[in-house]
């Protein structure tokens, strides 16, 4: 009796024993999935805004160098000692402006030298006129001799060819006379002086060297991808022929931000450098101030498109994916869908987005990290403007 009193009991113990553990373990459950209830976390709020879209034109940039429009050696034409110099070192000077003066003295020697064998020359000339004026007065009759007149011809011709052989002289000494004073051949700003008073110059000797200031111009190479780009939209009637010199181009220095120096294109070499698969090319702009030297480094922007409503991005808004370009576009229901996108180049501070986005399009420009494709997200409306430091510098 005693026995079957303790089973009964050992038997009550474990059902209340597995009674209190199923009522704590339903009690963990229904305490953990209030638990996760509770932490479960909103969507993340980020901000959208559409495409900007502007009517612009496409610009390709190149590296080049400014390059004096007429850049000359200055060189004696004759041979003597320096006598004078008549400018300042770096000076603006004007065409035709005396720059150095050589000796001219034994020019001037010469000169009346050659005016004296001209003045001999001359006299034999009237001579021989004369003596055959006599000889021809006796054609006809029994005094006249054919030999001796055919001789006073032979020495009129003669006499008037050593004539023209002294006025020859004449002018020769007269060049090297006023090839003494070395004029500018063009006006701009004079290097300095490469040779000093008293010395024997030739004309192989380098004098000084002058430059043209206004206009200049920039030349610079181009690739031949660029070069066929150009060229088709030129064939197409989208670009004007640099032959019209329409293409207006800008140009900045190393020191600038913006392009306000305007100029033309009037230049494209006709052949591809082997070497290089280059092409040069060469713009004209003025330089009234003169503050461009020829010989200073520069960056150009060609126009390489017709205007075009141009669909413009914050470089922010775009995920690189391997060898794509994504934006994170949000759908009417506030999903997240990624959109491949084909970027261009930046103008106005902002990506220009050539293909994949329209303007009615909206893409998270502010929360990427918290986004992930196929995420319910919090849109919170944004705009996307131009930089104002872009803009005052693109004007």
């Amino acid at each position: 009796m005693r026995r079957a009193l303790m089973r009964q009991a050992t038997g009550i113990e474990r059902a209340t024993l597995i009674l209190v553990g199923a009522l704590a373990l339903a009690g963990c459950e229904r305490g953990s999935d209030s638990g996760n209830a509770a932490a479960a976390p909103p969507p993340p709020e980020v901000t959208v805004a559409h495409p900007l879209v502007e009517k612009l034109v496409e610009w390709t940039e190149f590296t080049g160098r400014f390059q004096a429009e007429q850049q000359v050696d200055v060189r004696a034409r004759v041979s003597g000692y320096l006598a004078s110099i008549d400018f300042q070192d770096g000076q603006v000077v004007d065409k035709g402006q005396n720059l150095f003066l050589i000796d001219p003295r034994p020019f001037e020697a010469a000169l009346q030298r050659a005016r004296a064998d001209l003045s001999n020359a001359q006299a034999q000339l009237e001579l021989a006129k004369l003596e055959f004026q006599r000889v021809a007065k006796l054609v006809g009759s029994p005094a006249f001799a054919q030999t001796n007149y055919d001789q006073r011809i032979e020495e009129r011709n003669a006499a008037d060819a050593s004539v023209a052989s002294a006025q020859a002289a004449v002018q020769q000494a007269q060049l090297n006379l006023d090839y003494t004073r070395v004029s500018a051949p063009v006006a701009g700003r004079i290097s300095n002086r490469r040779v000093d008073l008293g010395n024997l110059v030739t004309d192989t000797t380098l004098l000084t060297t002058i430059v043209s200031q206004s206009p200049i111009y920039f030349v610079f190479d181009m690739s031949e991808a660029d070069f066929l780009g150009y060229q088709r939209a030129v064939l197409a009637g989208e670009l004007p022929s640099t032959s019209k010199r329409s293409t207006l181009v800008n140009v900045k220095l190393v020191d600038e931000d913006n392009w306000h120096r305007q100029g033309q294109m009037n230049f494209v070499d006709n052949v591809v450098d082997q070497s290089s698969g280059t092409v040069r090319a060469r713009a004209e702009f003025l330089n009234p101030d003169g503050l461009i030297k020829p010989g200073q480094f520069g960056t150009i922007r060609i126009p390489g498109s017709p205007e075009y409503p141009a669909v413009l991005i914050p470089d922010e808004a775009i995920v690189t994916d391997q060898a794509q370009k994504l934006v994170m576009a949000v759908t009417p229901d506030n999903k997240i869908v990624p959109k491949a996108i084909r970027p261009g180049p930046q103008e106005f501070g902002l990506r220009i987005v050539r293909k994949g986005l329209t303007g009615d399009d909206r893409i998270v420009i502010d929360g990427l990290v918290r986004v992930r494709p196929g995420m319910e997200v919090r849109p919170k409306e944004g705009q996307i403007q131009v930089p104002s430091t872009t803009a005052a510098s693109e004007g």
